[in-house]
């Protein structure tokens, strides 16, 4: 398995590329680049929640400490809320997230369960897609795309080196296949994340209008304007 530092290092520099690449190639703005990078780098280290080690625990849960008040205080501020109860509740949330999350995973998480898996890098992915307010959906997808691509570098590096070479002879290592997965040992914890993945799938598909949600109705067709114009001004023969 890859240490912490070679996971923040592999994947801060996988950020940088990737936040590059959409503000020169793609068109994104610097800001957005940058955010993207950032995202890229800190889910480079979200498999960790598991580690049986402090270090990846406190590192992890400081920086999504910071970072989920501050997306808690954009959907607020962008919902229209009041401002002094958005900062409230990020603080809230920063307290809850730095001194209590760990404890919480800690406790009901394995190491090597399904935080390394599949189905978590998908559910990682769609959660920053429905979390991140903004009105483009291209902005929230590459968002989503940083996210997916530093918690791939996790479960790569970790695969790369469950295998090992002596110079004379390729050993494999016990943990080789427990990273990159799409099922774990555990009943519960499998149905768990594949009832989470299915539910934030539906709801993907939902907000980029693929399907329709639970009460909606298909719009009634539109008429063209100009074609609408064109019978109304034509002339009639009765």
């Amino acid at each position: 398995m890859a240490a912490y530092r070679e996971h923040v290092t592999v994947s801060g520099l996988l950020g940088v590329f990737y936040g590059g690449a959409a503000t020169v190639t793609m068109g994104f703005t610097p800001v957005q680049g940058m955010l993207a990078g950032l995202l890229t780098w800190v889910s480079g280290m979200l498999p960790d929640l598991d580690s049986e080690s402090g270090k990846p625990i406190r590192g992890l849960f400081s920086v999504v400490a910071a970072i989920v008040p501050m997306f808690v205080m954009r959907y607020v501020d962008q919902m229209g809320g009041d401002t002094e109860r958005a900062m409230l509740m990020a603080l809230v949330l920063y307290g809850a997230i730095r001194y209590g999350g760990a404890a919480i995973v800690g406790k009901l998480s394995v190491h090597r369960g399904m935080f390394h898996s599949i189905p978590a890098l998908l559910i990682a992915s769609e959660l920053t897609f429905l979390f991140y307010r903004h009105s483009d959906v291209n902005v929230r997808l590459m968002m989503a795309g940083g996210v997916a691509t530093g918690f791939l570098s996790h479960l790569v590096l970790d695969e790369l080196y469950s295998v090992q070479w002596d110079g004379t002879k390729i050993k494999i290592k016990r943990s080789a296949g427990t990273a990159m997965k799409f099922m774990g040992k555990h009943v519960a914890a499998n149905a768990f994340a594949y009832g989470l993945l299915f539910f934030l799938s539906y709801a993907v598909l939902v907000k980029v209008d693929v399907i329709r949600g639970p009460g909606e109705v298909a719009a009634p067709e539109m008429i063209n304007i100009q074609e609408a114009k064109d019978i109304q001004d034509a002339p009639r023969y009765y």
